[in-house]
């Protein structure tokens, strides 16, 4: 892509009109499409070459592509964007290669911000280390010099913090706070406040534009903030929905997993739903199991039950509010399945069904729950990266589950059979955010009865993400829909074939299917040149 390029995308803003054209435009409407004309905010027209000249007199700026692909933004539908900021910012385990790594991480980290009232960590993972353990409270005291520390384990469903961060939370005392174990349920909640209570305006801020920056320079166009009580707070969640409209940038839709719906309207929130907890985490030993961890002698933690589930889905139903919930294991996707069968019941299906309520990770489905799911018409929304992180055979799913039960987890090409509605995200920063490598994790899923098309994982993660928000008009290059769109350095696109092998494009028909990049394992991802959102760039990659 030229410098003019760049300088066109900047120009153009939302009410210029805009010719691109040269590339490979990534479009239902015309797969062999190379050009594409944007007016105020919105897709125009796409085609091909010869047709384009048509316009050239009638715009306010040619774009040329320089054989770049033009696709739709993705939407990373699951995201807390101040704790993915924090982890950019600030002191991210996730890289830790052993214990030892890890505390020499936080000692210099430590070391750095002398200042900071609480020091702040995430993603360390005691089942990838050598040492198979979690930092002890007493080392950790060491590595900080007696300072306050709070240190989320990769899924934000446990922690470690030292016995200074212990002394700032009221009533400690009377919760688990054994010196060796991980801090989870109450005892989390309870220091995890704590913790984000000491982080300044300024410093969320920050989080915050480093999150988004980061989103828009890998082609995100729109995200899903999850947010809640005990899980951000009421103050950061308005901030960011106020920096987000008030900046260039991804688009941020704000979920607020609450039960007091008139506390999500009045945040701004497009639904009561996100991390709305039936359970918690399988690393975290916290996920609801109908049977026992293979490696625990219990079957986790339930939040919310069938009945709960089942009043707060029929109340947002009859608000014309968006419901939804976290659940991970078997027991707690039962436990929402139930409840919403109860709640169409009370207020009919067809209604229940046109609310689109969604259900975050929906890891460890069955058959009859996957049936249920596409009988009520809820949204999975999903995390490939999880079963990429965690999945096969020597996985951390193994180790909780069992090798049988693990093989279960995240059935996507089951769910899209059954024509359950799939978005994708990343959870970040439980997963970085990387939208081609969540498609490709999808694509190559460790359990291969579990993979899906790279075209069905694209559309997951672009329109696949305005439709869980209710939008069917959005996530895809066609005249009428928002000019929310990226621009890729990459290799020659492929085509996958009904039996999945892949062939390279050509001008064969192939049923009208437009190309994408090859995602095979070991070949590079696409580069990100540019990303435009309502017709106005928010992103452009530096020449050189």
């Amino acid at each position: 892509m030229t410098d003019r390029t760049a300088d066109s995308a900047t120009a153009a803003g939302t009410h210029r009109t805009v010719l691109l054209r040269g590339g490979e435009v990534h479009s239902p409407a015309d797969p062999f499409a190379t050009a594409m004309v944007v007016e105020r905010g919105h897709i125009a027209w796409v085609g091909s070459e010869g047709a384009a000249d048509a316009f050239a007199q009638g715009v306010d700026e040619v774009v040329d592509l320089a054989g770049a692909l033009v696709t739709p933004a993705f939407t990373d539908a699951h995201v807390h964007t101040t704790s993915a900021g924090l982890a950019l910012t600030g002191l991210d385990l996730s890289g830790a290669r052993s214990l030892q790594d890890a505390l020499a991480r936080v000692r210099a980290y430590a070391d750095s911000r002398p200042a900071d009232r609480v020091l702040l960590g995430h993603g360390w993972d005691a089942a990838r280390w050598p040492e198979r353990r979690a930092p002890r409270r007493e080392e950790l005291d060491r590595a900080t010099g007696g300072r306050p520390l709070y240190l989320s384990r990769i899924d934000v469903h446990s922690a470690v913090v030292t016995t200074a961060l212990l002394d700032l939370v009221p009533g400690m005392s009377d919760l688990r706070t054994e010196a060796d174990e991980p801090l989870i349920r109450d005892a989390h909640h309870a220091v995890r406040a704590a913790a984000l209570d000491a982080v300044t305006p300024a410093q969320r801020a920050e989080a915050q534009r480093a999150a988004l920056d980061r989103a828009a320079s890998l082609g995100i166009g729109s995200v899903h903030e999850c947010g809640g009580p005990g899980i951000s707070s009421a103050e950061d969640f308005t901030a960011l929905l106020e920096l987000a409209a008030g900046r260039p940038g991804p688009r941020v839709f704000g979920y607020w997993a609450d039960r007091d719906l008139a506390q999500a309207k009045a945040l701004g929130a497009v639904g009561a739903a996100g991390d709305l907890f039936v359970d918690g985490a399988l690393g975290s030993h916290t996920a609801c199991l109908h049977a026992p961890y293979a490696d625990a002698g219990h079957s986790g933690t339930g939040y919310l039950d069938a009945h709960a589930v089942a009043e707060h889905i029929a109340a947002c139903t009859e608000a014309g509010l968006q419901a939804g919930f976290h659940a991970i294991g078997d027991a707690a996707i039962s436990a929402v399945v139930e409840g919403a069968r109860a709640a169409a019941e009370k207020v009919g299906l067809a209604r229940v069904r046109a609310a689109r309520h969604r259900v975050e990770h929906a890891e460890m489905m069955t058959p009859a729950t996957i049936a249920a799911f596409a009988e009520l018409g809820l949204t999975a929304s999903v995390q490939p990266a999880f079963d990429a992180a965690w999945g096969g055979e020597n996985g951390m799913y193994a180790d909780r589950l069992g090798i049988e039960r693990a093989r279960t987890l995240n059935p996507f090409a089951a769910l899209l059979k059954a024509g359950v509605p799939l978005a994708f995200g990343s959870d970040a920063p439980v997963t970085p955010l990387d939208p081609w490598g969540t498609v490709r994790a999808a694509a190559f899923h460790r359990t291969p009865e579990h993979r899906i098309s790279v075209r069905a994982a694209f559309a997951a993660h672009t329109r696949g993400g305005w439709r869980a928000l209710g939008r069917d008009d959005a996530g895809i290059l066609v005249p009428g829909a928002p000019a929310d769109y990226a621009l890729w350095q990459t290799e020659e696109l492929v085509v996958q074939a009904p039996d999945d092998r892949v062939a390279r494009w050509s001008t064969d028909p192939r049923s009208g299917t437009p190309g994408l990049p090859d995602l095979t394992p070991g070949r590079d991802l696409p580069v990100c040149l540019a990303t435009v959102v309502g017709g106005r760039e928010v992103f452009v990659r530096p020449q050189g």
